[in-house]
């Protein structure tokens, strides 16, 4: 890669802290993906979206692709990630009607 093709990417102290999430939320429209980040707390009846990502559908299959890839070599290195049995939740997402 030519150094004027490289990205200068920043990335400050807050946004460096994450956000934690254990529910992600996916809808998708013809031009979208919209990827919601929750995080549910035990014993808690109300959850809010901590974070909200759009995008089009073609990063959102690069992503897809990217997260199979880093999975496996995860794996690779640490072993099988256990896919435990979820208790299904029951979802009150906004006003209903609503894209």
């Amino acid at each position: 890669m030519k150094e004027q093709d490289q990205i200068n990417i920043e990335l400050d102290e807050k946004t460096a802290e994450g956000t934690y999430s254990n529910l992600a939320i996916i809808n998708h429209s013809a031009s979208e993906f919209v990827l919601d980040f929750v995080c549910l707390m035990p014993g808690v009846p109300k959850a809010k979206v901590k974070s909200r990502i759009v995008l089009t559908p073609q990063h959102a299959k690069r992503l897809l692709k990217a997260i199979g890839e880093n999975i496996q070599r995860f794996e690779a290195t640490h072993g099988e990630i256990k896919d435990t049995e979820q208790v299904p939740i029951p979802l009150n997402f906004g006003p209903a009607g609503q894209a």
